[in-house]
């Protein structure tokens, strides 16, 4: 069950070095995104820029999402790199990279994971 959840954890929070980040803040940012980005064509990183620059004009569900997936981008980006060296970001590449080393992640990764997936930052 812990694995389970840890999984689903990787996939959704490991987001500030793949574009999954840009689907979990898109969930949480949809209203934010229609708003600031709507003129932003998505891919190459864009979405994410757009919301980076209008970071103080988010609602406060969306600044939460997106600073919990830059705390684990920050606190995983060793364990990507060393685990994931040759991985080409985009299409869930790193996600699937992390999720099948997930014995191997460093242990502040694991930790920062388990707390944004409990809503802490």
């Amino acid at each position: 069950m812990l694995k389970n959840i840890f999984a689903i954890s990787v996939v959704m929070f490991l987001s500030a070095t793949s574009a999954m980040a840009q689907q979990a803040a898109a969930a949480a940012c949809a209203a934010d995104i229609k708003s600031l980005c709507a003129g932003v064509q998505p891919g190459e990183g864009r979405i994410k820029a757009c919301i980076t620059s209008h970071f103080k004009d988010l609602s406060a569900p969306c600044q939460a999402v997106v600073l919990e997936a830059a705390a684990v981008g920050k606190a995983c980006q060793d364990d990507v790199k060393k685990l994931c060296a040759g991985v080409q970001p985009g299409g869930g590449r790193i996600e699937a990279c992390m999720k099948s080393h997930l014995a191997d992640i460093s242990a502040s990764c694991k930790d920062a994971m388990t707390q944004a997936a409990a809503g802490k930052s």
